[in-house]
């Protein structure tokens, strides 16, 4: 089960899904909020039970977004998960002011896309105008233009966005780093080296988890290290025995 991060879709995994599907059987999905399930509204112990549902038993892969919805499952419905992969993904904000501040600015993200009474013919020129401040942050700064998959991208309609700022955004994720010693399943975390951000929220997962996590750092690679590197990310996955 492949699961793709905010503002992505299905479609997102491109060259990664392409090698996996050489000698494993995908299942790849449009999570709550976007693609073909722009109207589907949850937040993310609602949006786990869902993919659990599409998916059923076998390793979960998520990124970003799709990570935490996919970290939810794996501590929710364990005996679904035979291995866990975790690309540029966090267990949520300790602190109650930080994450307080992240749903406000979340919020007013949605808000942008999605105001109140707006006309709903001006919903794709709201979502391009956030689709290009969003690829416009430092946190993609790393991501070619061609590989950012704009197009892909369009799929999803503002108020879709707009929901899953809303019900699922990181602010909204109440902290899972006391629980994660409990994943007895094999986790891999796998983050590009130039995220360094992430790269600590890694190393700092895999030692919460224990002896059976580890952590793959991919070279020359920032947040969107599956797009960036998708041969060393496959790789990684392939090797860990996903």
């Amino acid at each position: 089960m492949l699961a793709h991060g905010f503002t992505q879709t299905r479609g997102a995994w491109g060259p990664v899904a392409d090698d996996l599907a050489s000698d494993h059987r995908l299942v790849l999905v449009d999570l709550p909020g976007h693609g073909g399930s722009s109207g589907v509204a949850a937040d993310l112990p609602r949006g786990a039970r869902l993919l659990a549902d599409a998916g059923g038993a076998g390793s979960y892969l998520g990124y970003s977004m799709g990570g935490r919805f996919c970290l939810h499952l794996a501590l929710r419905t364990p005996e679904l998960v035979d291995r866990l992969v975790l690309v540029s993904t966090t267990a949520g904000m300790a602190d109650a002011d930080e994450r307080a501040a992240r749903r406000a600015a979340d919020e007013a993200l949605a808000d942008e896309l999605d105001p109140p009474g707006a006309d709903p013919a001006g919903d794709a020129e709201r979502r391009d105008a956030f689709l290009r401040r969003w690829l416009a942050q430092p946190l993609f700064a790393s991501l070619p233009p061609e590989v950012g998959a704009l197009s892909e991208r369009r799929r999803n309609t503002a108020a879709g966005l707009a929901s899953s700022l809303r019900l699922a955004g990181t602010g909204t994720q109440l902290p899972l780093w006391e629980e994660l010693a409990g994943l007895a399943m094999p986790v891999l975390v796998i983050t590009g080296a130039e995220d360094a951000k992430f790269d600590a929220i890694a190393r700092r997962m895999v030692a919460a988890i224990g002896p059976n996590a580890a952590h793959v750092t991919v070279p020359r690679a920032g947040h969107a290290v599956h797009l960036e590197r998708p041969g060393d990310v496959a790789a990684a996955i392939r090797a860990f025995g996903a």
